[in-house]
């Protein structure tokens, strides 16, 4: 009989730490489902988010394709730019070369003063007519032009 009593002894000692674990793993299981499901929320979230940062990579993608042709774009009028500079500068250089020239053998000297006086309000009246051309009918004299006008004029007759 002390055999049959230890051995229930025993027994109830196993069965009382079995429901001791039986516990423990049961709160343990509770905390994993619940885990699991913010788990579960959490992956759903990243997901979500992966699939808007992919439609954002390909409309910046189609964006840098259109900024990359407008750069493109720019990129050939600067040259162009640069190259119509170039051209007008030298242009430039040589009507300036043609005008020095054309001052050197015409012996251009100072502006002619007009005949009326600073302070006046307009120049006077002349009663002579012209014509289109610029020449008195009467005294075949050319009109007196400025001096620019001279020197444009010399310049275009020395590039023909």
């Amino acid at each position: 009989m002390l055999f049959s009593l230890a051995l229930d002894v025993f027994l109830a000692v196993l069965l009382i730490v079995t429901i001791c674990y039986a516990m423990v793993l049961n709160r343990k299981l509770s905390r994993f489902r619940n885990e699991k499901m913010e788990l579960e929320k959490l992956a759903k979230l990243f997901g979500e988010a992966m699939e808007r940062a992919g439609d954002s990579i390909g409309k910046l993608k189609n964006t840098a394709g259109g900024l990359q042709d407008r750069i493109d774009k720019a990129q050939a009028l600067r040259d162009d730019l640069v190259f119509l500079i170039d051209r007008g500068g030298s242009a430039a250089d040589r009507l300036e070369e043609m005008v020095r020239e054309a001052r050197n053998e015409g012996g251009f000297g100072p502006r002619p003063v007009p005949e009326y006086h600073l302070g006046a309000e307009s120049p006077p009246q002349n009663k002579e007519k012209k014509t289109k051309s610029g020449i008195d009918k009467e005294n075949n004299a050319p009109k007196l032009r400025s001096e620019a006008e001279r020197e444009l004029l010399k310049a275009l007759q020395a590039a023909r």
